[in-house]
């Protein structure tokens, strides 16, 4: 057996980290655009300019998008502010040439909401966290 170290990553090592997983998977896969995550985000802000919503995602170089945040202030929840700003990322994605969203939820966040959305769960962890399940969800556009 080789010797081996093992070292905490120092700065710039994500990146060469991620590019070298880049790298790989084009190999495996040709991309369909030259960038391989292009960000798709937006937020809503009331009459004061204060941020009482936002969605964070980002497409690939393969037309997917990964939807990593949607948040809605519990002030404003119930207003259709999630559904609306979900809808405008996916619509602008849509145009953008994306076929497929994808993202995952706690049974204590927003299952039923993206649910109701069109959402179909694809895969689910048991205990993630402890006594709780984390699901994974997809659209087709």
């Amino acid at each position: 057996m080789k010797n081996y170290i093992f070292a905490e990553c120092e700065k710039g090592d994500d990146d060469f980290i991620i590019g070298k997983l880049v790298e790989f998977n084009l190999s495996q896969v040709p991309p369909i655009q030259d960038v391989h995550f292009i960000p798709v985000s937006r937020k809503i802000v009331n009459e004061d300019g204060k941020i009482i919503a936002g969605i964070l995602g980002d497409r690939n170089a393969w037309n997917c998008l990964h939807i990593g945040i949607l948040w809605v202030d519990g002030d404003h929840r119930g207003e259709g502010l999630g559904s609306k700003i979900l809808a405008e990322v996916e619509a602008i994605s849509k145009e953008q040439g994306c076929h497929l969203v994808h993202l995952d939820t706690f049974d204590f966040q927003a299952k039923d909401f993206y649910l109701k959305q069109g959402y179909e769960i694809f895969g689910i962890l048991d205990d993630c966290p402890k006594g709780h399940k984390r699901y994974f969800l997809k659209k087709i556009l």
